[in-house]
């Protein structure tokens, strides 16, 4: 029986902002006919082995290999062998979210597949976190943060300076913004053109000040919002809404995260307390 699957995910980065699509794949005998894309294919080999064709050479990769290949490049891609085939992530990232933090333009990679591990997994777990809850805000505050890690760890790309003048009242201005806006929030690269900076500079700011990064924060900051709901009365699928959360799913989600029980058992704990 084949397990070979292919699964679109699109996410946007910030509310209005520009798409971006995300791929889950498995294959045990398909092989790609020769193709290019206009955007940046950032992958990562999750198991099995794949070949590629590309530049005028063959490239192999297994698991926890990063692949990057550059726009207008063509390449194919298929299984290193049939009885084990390969499963990958892949993002499809505009050349622009590769220039953010970096000097030269838009950056080349000598070698299209890169040794980095820690890198990898961060990239390998906010792609499956993203395909299951293709968040804006929180799509806008990981991705474009990996992408230049990557140009400025492994691209021919100089890195700009990381210092950001005036870091702590960036970080209160967009945290104050996010808190005021939490059910439509608006987009990094919004606040970061408000503030007369790039994207990569808001990130940057924000993290070093607050320790996480915005869509974290107003996670937390919802959360919070919903416990005095809940405390209220009120039922986690009423609550969801009324603090920005999509669903009553991602609600669940963010709830366990920051106080490690899911908003019903929040809930009935506070009633029979009271009872």
């Amino acid at each position: 029986m084949s397990r070979e699957q292919a699964l679109w995910t699109r996410t946007r980065l910030g509310r209005c902002g520009p798409p971006l699509d995300l791929l889950t794949a498995r294959f045990d005998k398909h092989v790609y006919a020769p193709h290019a894309h206009d955007e940046f294919t950032v992958g990562v080999c999750v198991g099995g082995s794949e070949i590629i064709d590309y530049r005028g050479g063959r490239i192999h990769n297994g698991p926890g290999a990063i692949v990057v290949l550059a726009p207008g490049e063509m390449h194919t891609g298929g299984p290193a062998n049939t009885t084990d085939g390969y499963a990958y992530r892949a993002l499809y990232a505009g050349p622009d979210l590769l220039t953010e933090g970096v000097l030269g333009g838009v950056p080349h990679f000598r070698e299209p597949v890169i040794d980095d591990p820690e890198l990898a997994a961060a990239l390998r777990t906010t792609h499956t976190e993203l395909s299951a809850c293709p968040d804006p805000l929180e799509a806008e505050s990981r991705l474009p943060w990996l992408l230049t890690a990557l140009a400025r760890r492994h691209s021919t790309a100089r890195p700009v300076g990381d210092a950001v003048p005036g870091a702590g009242r960036i970080a209160r201005a967009v945290r104050d913004r996010l808190a005021d806006e939490l059910l439509a929030p608006p987009s990094l690269a919004d606040l970061a053109a408000s503030l007369d900076l790039s994207r990569y500079q808001l990130l940057r700011a924000f993290r070093t000040t607050m320790g996480v990064p915005p869509y974290a924060w107003l996670a937390q900051h919802r959360v919070h919002r919903a416990r005095a709901l809940l405390d209220a009365g009120l039922r986690p699928a009423e609550v969801a809404p009324l603090v920005g959360f999509a669903d009553q799913a991602h609600l669940t989600r963010w709830f366990r995260r920051v106080l490690g029980v899911t908003p019903a058992a929040y809930r009935n704990s506070v009633q029979d307390a009271r009872g």
